[in-house]
């Protein structure tokens, strides 16, 4: 039975206010040098019918994703 990862992100032209939040704390713990922080959803799948990346693509647009605020990425992971 596949694994399929499902990574979810905000739209490049959406605010990510969580991750402007973790980017601010960041110096203070040390992490200069760092910008342009995102946060998003790791989602991982075991499908045990038919094609793992299709259905995992139709889970994605039915219920992890909003398509007006969000993207995403479908992908197999390693047995």
């Amino acid at each position: 039975m596949p694994r399929v990862a499902v990574d979810v992100m905000l739209k490049r032209e959406i605010l990510d206010p969580q991750g402007q939040a973790v980017e601010r704390a960041l110096p203070s713990l040390g992490f200069a040098g760092v910008s342009d922080v995102r946060i998003g959803k790791h989602v991982e799948l075991t499908v045990s019918d038919g094609d793992g990346e299709q259905a995992a693509r139709q889970v994605a647009e039915a219920l992890l994703a909003n398509p007006v605020i969000e993207e995403f990425s479908v992908r197999l992971l390693p047995d």
